[in-house]
């Protein structure tokens, strides 16, 4: 089966990093955004709690795979700090504070998982596994500065209820030079 493609929204938002950013993509699954942000000179660790994940990723240049379980045991990114932090597609409500922690000042947070509402179009439809109405926004706000949210239907690549961030960590004193990707 071919790796989907990457998220749109996942790849606007890292299109700003440099080469050489260290990059974690949590619960990678078979590495579509782990490929794409190594294609951009991104040094990347994948992780999935599946070892078979990293089978696929071997020997992709800027990828070092590890197989954890991030619900099992402590947090194993501890004293760790990323110039991004990628999830898509997972949930893990107490991680979700433990993801600004292991930025670096100035990483950004591009996070992109299901929300309630997606059990009328399809899976996953357990409550545990879809963000309630904002909630992604209100757990980050107070530990980053929020560039860009979105809570709504996707149509592609299947329709889905989403809900959509990308933060950074960043004193209050340098907001004002926060430069935004331009549209086009």
């Amino acid at each position: 089966m071919p790796t989907p493609e990457p998220s749109e929204w996942i790849l606007r938002w890292c299109a700003r990093l440099a080469p050489g950013s260290e990059v974690l993509d949590l619960a990678c699954g078979p590495g579509r955004h782990a490929r794409a942000l190594a294609a951009l000179g991104c040094r990347v660790d994948a992780v999935d709690r599946d070892p078979a994940c990293g089978v696929g990723l071997a020997g992709v240049a800027g990828v070092r795979f590890r197989a954890l379980d991030l619900e099992q045991g402590p947090w194993p990114f501890e004293g760790q700090r990323y110039d991004a932090v990628v999830v898509a597609n997972y949930l893990h409500r107490p991680t979700l504070p433990l993801l600004a922690q292991a930025l670096r000042d100035g990483g950004l947070l591009v996070y992109e998982t299901f929300a309630a509402g997606n059990e009328r179009l399809g899976r996953p439809s357990n409550p545990d596994f879809l963000l309630a109405p904002f909630e992604l926004a209100a757990c980050f706000a107070p530990l980053l500065h929020v560039l860009a949210f979105e809570d709504g239907t996707r149509q592609w690549p299947v329709p889905a209820r989403v809900q959509r961030l990308c933060a950074v960590r960043t004193e209050s004193t340098r907001i004002d030079r926060l430069a935004l990707p331009e549209s086009r």
